[in-house]
């Protein structure tokens, strides 16, 4: 499939790219963009459902008052600096 892009200023980027042999060709450049931004919006959509996720807990009444993992750190701190 055939698709015509602007892309403004972008594309002397894309030119040098290929231009230092890093890809083959515009398209490649492209298509690793657009595979980058896969990426991100995956681990973006993961993030979304990790932080919906505390907030549940949260609203639900699940939470460790901050002095108790404070605690907890420092003592696990300890017994790695003492063993």
């Amino acid at each position: 499939m055939t698709m015509t892009v602007e892309l403004g200023a972008l594309e002397k980027v894309v030119e040098g790219l290929v231009a230092h042999g890093r890809y083959g060709s515009k398209s490649e450049v492209l298509r690793e963009g657009v595979r980058l931004v896969q990426e991100r919006e995956a681990g973006l959509a993961e993030l979304y459902a990790k932080m919906d996720a505390g907030i549940a807990e949260a609203n639900a009444g699940l939470l460790i008052p901050v002095e108790e993992v404070k605690a907890e750190i420092l003592t696990e701190l300890r017994a790695m600096r003492d063993p």
